[in-house]
C-alpha cells in the first residue's frame, strides 16, 4: 500500500492508537497465543495505514481505532481457522492395524496393498502423494510430521489426503475391501 506524504504524517501522529487498541482490546502484552505483542503492533499498523489511506474526513481517531481493531480481529480469526483446520486434519480417524491378524485378514491386507499400488500408478501425482500420506497416518504420523518428511506443509498434506480419499472412494475394488474388512471383524 502506497501512502502519500500527508497520509504517512497522519500515521506517524496517530501511532499511539495502535498501542491503545492493543491495551484496550487484547488485554495487555502478557496474553499468550499465536501472536506476540510485536505481531499485534504490526497488524495494528496495517489497520492504521488502511485508515489513513481511506480517510474521508471526520474524526480520524475514531475511524482509525475501529479499523485497527478490525485488522487485529481478522488476523485472529484467520489464525484460529488455520489452527482448527490443522487440528481437524491431524485428528483423522486412522488407527493402527491390530497386532494379531488372522490368516484371512492377512490375505485381505496383501490384496489391499496390491490394489493400492495399482491405484497409485494410475493416480495423478498429488493423489499418489495423498495415498502415501494415508499410509503414514495409519502408522501414527500426524500431518505435520508427514509434511516434514515430504517437504510440504501440513495443509498441503491434508489436501493430498482429501484427493486420495475421493480417488479411492470412486474405485469399486476399495468398496469391496471395506465390506470384506467389516465382515472379517
Amino acid at each position: 500500500m502506497k501512502l502519500t506524504a500527508e497520509q504517512q504524517e497522519k500515521v506517524e501522529k496517530n501511532i499511539g492508537l495502535v498501542y491503545k487498541v492493543i491495551q484496550d482490546k487484547v488485554h495487555g502484552s502478557y496474553q499468550t497465543g499465536v501472536y506476540t505483542f510485536e505481531d499485534y503492533v504490526q497488524i495494528g499498523c496495517i489497520g492504521l495505514c488502511k485508515a489513513a489511506a481511506t480517510d474521508r474526513g471526520g474524526t480520524f481517531s475514531t475511524y482509525a481505532y475501529r479499523l485497527i481493531w478490525n485488522e487485529i480481529c481478522d488476523a485472529l480469526i484467520y489464525s484460529t481457522r488455520r489452527r482448527t483446520a490443522e487440528a481437524a486434519c491431524e485428528a483423522t480417524p486412522f488407527l493402527a492395524v491390530e497386532q494379531k491378524i488372522s490368516v484371512k485378514r492377512s490375505d485381505l491386507h496383501m490384496d489391499l496393498a496390491q490394489a493400492l499400488r495399482v491405484a497409485k500408478q494410475e493416480a495423478p501425482p498429488s493423489t499418489a502423494k495423498g495415498m502415501e500420506a494415508i499410509c503414514m497416518m495409519v502408522e501414527g504420523y500426524t500431518s505435520r510430521e508427514i509434511g516434514e518428511k515430504m517437504n510440504a506443509s501440513a495443509n498441503l498434506v491434508c489436501a493430498w489426503v482429501s484427493k486420495a480419499r475421493k480417488f479411492l472412494k470412486a474405485r469399486p475394488e476399495f468398496g469391496q475391501f471395506a465390506a470384506a474388512y467389516c465382515v472379517g471383524k
